[in-house]
């Protein structure tokens, strides 16, 4: 089966700063929840980027399900950056216009059912939005598209914890059948029971990767224990 993600010796260098240090990756297309583990600081971000083909590496290569980073690849990963791009000036009835214009898979009618059930009027002008309604409309976004891979870069950061439960059900729940979704965050306790995969990123090395459920049985213990284990001195 070709690998969903495969990353061979990729680095990404500033300077004399490496944000990524021959990352080598082999993820299974198997579907799931991918958990993109480590503190602020550790690569996550700029791993996705690279994935996004919006950034170049330095060394190495990346491929999605074979295929170079580029056109096709973009065509098949819907991403959720760690910052607002949403367009202030619109109405949410534009933004999805903008959408369904760019993203050929994008699906409207699933964007809206999502809308109504949370309440988010299709005429409300998006500058008007609360902060964490802008983030649940920029979630509702990339998961309305019919994509392979979800590339979601700290979907819970910074949410209160009633509305870090609704973003959850929300991806586990709208999510397209048998794709992946790559879940880049440091909060572990409360997800982890919904990893299949997992990566540690350690500045800019990875020193874990496989199965989850594998991992806690070799390991004797949670995710998020042998998380604070690995990043003692680094998670706050």
């Amino acid at each position: 089966m070709q690998p969903l993600i495969e990353c061979r010796n990729l680095s990404k260098r500033y300077k004399d700063v490496y944000a990524l240090d021959g990352v080598n990756l082999t993820i299974p297309d198997t579907g799931g929840i991918v958990g993109l583990l480590g503190p602020n600081g550790s690569g996550k971000t700029t791993l996705i980027k690279i994935l996004m083909g919006l950034l170049t590496p330095t060394d190495g290569t990346a491929k999605i399900l074979g295929r170079e980073i580029g056109v096709e690849t973009k065509s098949i990963a819907s991403y959720l950056s760690d910052f607002n791009a949403l367009n202030g000036g619109y109405k949410v009835k534009d933004q999805l216009d903008y959408y369904g214009d760019f993203f050929l898979d994008f699906n409207r009618e699933k964007a809206e059912k999502m809308l109504k059930e949370l309440g988010i009027g299709l005429d409300r002008k998006i500058k008007t939005l609360s902060k964490g309604t802008k983030e649940k409309l920029a979630l509702i976004l990339t998961l309305s598209r019919n994509a392979r891979v979800y590339f979601l870069d700290e979907p819970i950061a910074g949410v209160d914890p009633a509305a870090r439960e609704y973003v959850l059900s929300t991806i586990l729940n709208n999510r397209s059948q048998n794709s992946t979704i790559f879940l880049s965050t440091h909060l572990i306790s409360e997800i982890e029971q919904y990893f299949d995969w997992v990566i540690f990123l350690k500045e800019g090395r990875v020193v874990l990767e496989g199965n989850a459920e594998n991992i806690r049985q070799a390991e004797g213990k949670t995710i998020d224990a042998l998380f604070r284990e690995v990043f003692r001195w680094m998670v706050w």
